[in-house]
C-alpha cells in the first residue's frame, strides 16, 4: 500500500533529504550544492512517500508567488518506480498546494519525465534548458 504524507518532523524530512540524495546525486550525478537549497530549510513543504511502511519516495513545493506552488525535487527509489508511487506523491503536492492556496501549479522537469507530468494535466511551455547538467522542460497546470 502507497502512503503519502507531510514530512511534518526534522526526522521526516531528514528521511526526504536521504531519499533525494540517493536519486539526485548518487543516481543521477547531481553535485550536492546542487541538490539542496535554502527552500529546504525554509519555506518548502516536503512530502514523504511510503510503500509497505517503507519510505521510497519524496518531493516538496514552494509558493513562488500568492497562488503559484512550484512542485520540486519528486524522487522515488529505483526499486519501486513503477509503482504509482511517482504518481501518488504528485497528487499529494498538488491537492496540498491547492489546500494552502495555489491556484495555479509550476514545475521544471526532467524531459525524460515530460510524459508522466503530460498525463497528470501539464502543459509544456518555453525552450527546454538545463537544470544541474540535466535537460528541463517547464510545466504549469491549474490548481
Amino acid at each position: 500500500m502507497i502512503e503519502v504524507r507531510v514530512a511534518s518532523s526534522p526526522a521526516d524530512v531528514a528521511t526526504c533529504m536521504r531519499l533525494r540524495w540517493t536519486v539526485f546525486v548518487e543516481e543521477q550525478g547531481v553535485r550536492p550544492s546542487d541538490e539542496v537549497d535554502a527552500h529546504d530549510r525554509t519555506d518548502a513543504v516536503h512530502a514523504i512517500a511510503a510503500l509497505d511502511g517503507v519510505p521510497c519516495g519524496a518531493g516538496r513545493f514552494v509558493f513562488v508567488e500568492p497562488g503559484l506552488a512550484k512542485i520540486q525535487r519528486i524522487a522515488v527509489i529505483d526499486d519501486v518506480r513503477g509503482h504509482g508511487i511517482g504518481r501518488a506523491l504528485l497528487a499529494f503536492l498538488e491537492d496540498e498546494a491547492r489546500r494552502r492556496g495555489a491556484t495555479r501549479l509550476t514545475l521544471d522537469a526532467q524531459v525524460h519525465a515530460r510524459a508522466f507530468y503530460e498525463k497528470a494535466g501539464y502543459r509544456a511551455h518555453g525552450k527546454q534548458f538545463d537544470d544541474a547538467g540535466i535537460p528541463h522542460i517547464a510545466m504549469t497546470k491549474a490548481a
